[in-house]
């Protein structure tokens, strides 16, 4: 291979991860430092360009861990395009969109498909992919009532035949097509819309985003709704509808870490404390979960974590940088071998359930901590920074002590470092790194980090090209395998 080659090839990895970086951070949604256009037009800009250039990796991304605004993108952008692809690579990119709609929240895929029908995507492959999501829903008269408007958009867009008659589908396409003509309906969500217009007790029958507004015709007062609500509410639903002076009825260590760590953040101190056993336990059982076969795995860990100002996010993502930070803590205490982990947080705090967004970003006297030797003056065999990257106090220290650290005291990388950011640069097409020589990764949940750590590893230098290329096969190949094998 020649120089040109080699370089244009290094080019390419970097474009790749590049992307990935921001499929997995970016939302298009405000941030500390940036609004949301800024990130839109970013974003806009980075999946044009990825997919122009590099077309299969574009469409391999959906077997990566990117956030479900980034893969809905993906899934339009490819649909959008099909002219540009051989007939080999629509066959691929068939497989990877349906693979991918079957993990994608239902109401993100409606959308989705609201959006494909604005375009004017109407071709057979097209209709066939969303006929056969349609086909594998488990309960579509479900979807009917809960998302009625997304559901006859789509039945419209890929003519679904709905049969007069009896049958589900009859219903569900008298109930999406001809309001009011039958007496009644089988199916019972169907029936208990119907009822729900005059019958105040069909109310609580309902899916809760459905039922609110009848709740609210019906004059409903609020206590009395949500206690009849309660068994067919979400977790998610249970969580935003109870006030915090409230308990919400629900198994704190079943939900998502992240999740988690974001509900923790909502209380105020008081409740954090008063509680400490409880949701301390539910953080450590959830990062226990997450570990999942990398438990204890990891040997010494030491942990720089960013609770400074810029932490609090935006209005749209409110305390979620600070959210991830408290996650990663306590999955890293669950990867790290027993006892061997440290976590520092920028401002010093030593509570990490009592962490709040404060103060500047001194990240580099934190990693001068977090390299000093642990228990038995052994230097830690991993050091991991959650952080935005803005370290400001003195700035740039951070990067200094690490380009110091592995060119004067560690050449031979004793210690693996890496630097996982939760906030999409918008500026920079990508999120903000500390230092050139110390690999980083977009990260959105907390639960990603061992990949992300593996995706990391190819930002370093040490792996080329072909590597990561070889990485991105793999994850197609088990992402497709494991769908397969399901159905």
């Amino acid at each position: 291979m020649n120089t040109s080659e080699t370089l244009a090839d290094l080019v390419a990895a970097e474009d790749v991860l590049l992307f990935v970086n921001a499929a997995i951070t970016a939302t298009g949604q405000r941030e500390f430092r940036s609004d949301a256009v800024g990130q839109q037009l970013s974003l806009d800009f980075l999946h044009a360009y990825v997919r122009v250039n590099y077309r299969r990796v574009y469409a391999s991304s959906l077997a990566l861990d990117i956030n479900d605004h980034n893969a809905a993108r993906i899934v339009l952008g490819l649909l959008e395009t099909a002219g540009e692809a051989s007939a080999e690579e629509r066959r691929t990119e068939g497989r990877l969109i349906a693979a991918r709609l079957a993990l994608l929240p239902p109401q993100r895929v409606y959308r989705l498909f609201g959006e494909v029908r604005r375009a004017g995507i109407n071709n057979r492959r097209t209709r066939a992919i969303m006929r056969d999501w349609l086909a594998a829903r488990p309960d579509l008269g479900h979807d009917a009532v809960k998302y009625r408007g997304g559901v006859k958009t789509a039945a419209r867009h890929i003519h679904l035949r709905c049969p007069e008659g009896a049958g589900p589908l009859a219903e569900v396409g008298a109930f999406l097509f001809r309001p009011g003509r039958l007496p009644r309906y089988e199916h019972r969500l169907l029936d208990a819309w119907r009822r729900a217009h005059y019958e105040q007790g069909a109310v609580a029958e309902l899916p809760f985003t459905v039922a609110e507004g009848f709740a609210a015709r019906h004059g409903m007062k609020r206590e009395v709704f949500l206690k009849r609500a309660a068994p067919r509410m979400t977790r998610l639903e249970r969580l935003r509808t109870h006030s915090v002076t409230q308990r919400p009825e629900i198994d704190l260590t079943a939900m998502p870490l992240t999740r988690l760590a974001l509900y923790v953040l909502s209380l105020p101190f008081e409740q954090r404390a008063a509680r400490r056993t409880e949701l301390t336990g539910a953080l450590r059982t959830a990062a226990r979960r997450a570990a999942g076969g990398h438990a204890g795995s990891w040997g010494r860990v030491h942990a720089v974590l960013d609770d400074s100002f810029s932490s609090s996010g935006s209005g749209q993502k409110r305390r979620r940088p600070l959210a991830v930070a408290l996650a990663g803590h306590h999955l890293l205490e669950a990867l790290a071998a027993p006892g061997a982990y440290r976590g520092l947080w920028t401002s010093g705090r030593g509570d990490a359930l009592l962490v709040r967004p404060w103060g500047p970003t001194p990240l580099g006297m934190r990693v001068l901590d977090a390299l000093e030797p642990g228990p038995g003056g052994a230097a830690p065999d991993r050091l991991v920074i959650v952080s935005d990257g803005w370290d400001n106090a003195p700035a740039g220290l951070a990067g200094e002590v690490l380009r110091v650290w592995r060119k004067r005291l560690d050449p031979g990388r004793r210690t693996a470092v890496v630097h996982v950011n939760p906030v999409y640069d918008a500026d920079g097409f990508d999120v903000r790194r500390l230092a050139a020589g110390v690999p980083t990764a977009g990260i959105r949940d907390a639960e990603d980090l061992p990949a992300l750590v593996e995706i990391a590893r190819f930002a370093e230098g040490r792996t080329g090209a072909a590597e990561l290329h070889a990485y991105l096969v793999r994850r197609v190949a088990l992402f497709l395998g494991e769908k397969e094998t399901v159905s």
